[in-house]
């Protein structure tokens, strides 16, 4: 019984499946931040370089 059920266990593959899609799902989630990160931070100071842009332009009558 006790051979049985070690080479049942043995021969299946489904576990080591999982794992492998967990670990390769991971490691594409990780590299997708890694790509973000810098377009998040670049995005954000160019935001608020044309914030400030915007809020020095002088609009309206009389205005040079």
């Amino acid at each position: 019984m006790l051979n049985i059920l070690k080479s049942k266990f043995l021969r299946q593959e489904d576990g080591a499946v999982t794992v492998d899609w967990v670990v390769l799902t991971a490691a594409i989630v990780g590299l997708g931040l890694v790509v973000v990160m810098p377009i998040v931070v670049g995005t954000d100071n160019i935001s608020q370089k044309a914030k400030g842009y915007v809020e020095n332009v002088k609009v309206g009558f009389g205005n040079n």
